[in-house]
């Protein structure tokens, strides 16, 4: 029997910036504003191992992170072969991946498991686009963030997006599984659970 959709759940990860810039309280009030549930929450310090293996690390996503750091540079007329040394997709993969594991270990984060209708989509929403430059005002990141790939790239770093949140069902079990522990999820009822309408 399939679980029910208020049973879903997501991964969220508070990034470097939006620890040093003091936006836990209202990113978690937005999450529970939306109705969702917080059902594990932890501030630690990863190490590099927790990181990489956070992040995928198979070809073909290093080789899209290249694709995409490659696309960056031709929209914005930079010359990847002059600033990186090379147009490898692979090789620019495997240097952004670098570059996000030394940020995302730069300063303690915050991770925490979100449950609720559609918690996937919800967050997802709710953060709004990867890139800042393309995200909506009302969004964590549309609102907080104004940093862009173009930037990131000519500084050699990962984007400063304020939040990690699972992109799909299968990355946020991989991802709540890889951060906690069955015992540190908890269950609760909201107070409007037990309101009838």
């Amino acid at each position: 029997m399939s679980k029910h959709p208020r049973e879903e759940r997501t991964f969220l990860m508070i990034k470097p910036d939006g620890v040093k810039r003091g936006l836990i309280g209202e990113i978690i009030h937005r999450v529970e504003q939306r109705g969702l549930k917080v059902v594990a929450l932890e501030m630690f310090k990863p190490s590099r191992e927790q990181i990489d293996n956070h992040y995928p690390k198979d070809e073909a996503w290093i080789a899209r992170l290249g694709e995409k750091t490659l696309n960056t540079y031709e929209k914005y007329g930079y010359k990847a072969m002059e600033e990186l040394g090379t147009e490898d997709k692979l090789e620019i993969g495997n240097m952004v991946r670098g570059w996000l594991v030394d940020y995302m270990t730069s300063a303690p984060l915050v991770k925490m498991v979100i449950q609720g209708v559609h918690a996937v989509e919800m967050i997802r929403k709710l953060v709004g686009p990867t890139m800042p430059s393309a995200a909506e005002m009302g969004t964590i990141r549309g609102d907080y963030s104004v940093d862009s790939a173009a930037a990131a790239n000519k500084d050699k770093r990962a984007v400063h997006n304020i939040v990690h949140a699972s992109e799909t069902a299968q990355e946020a079990e991989h991802e709540i599984s890889h951060w906690f522990s069955p015992e540190e999820i908890h269950s609760y009822k909201r107070a409007e659970d037990d309101i009838q309408f």
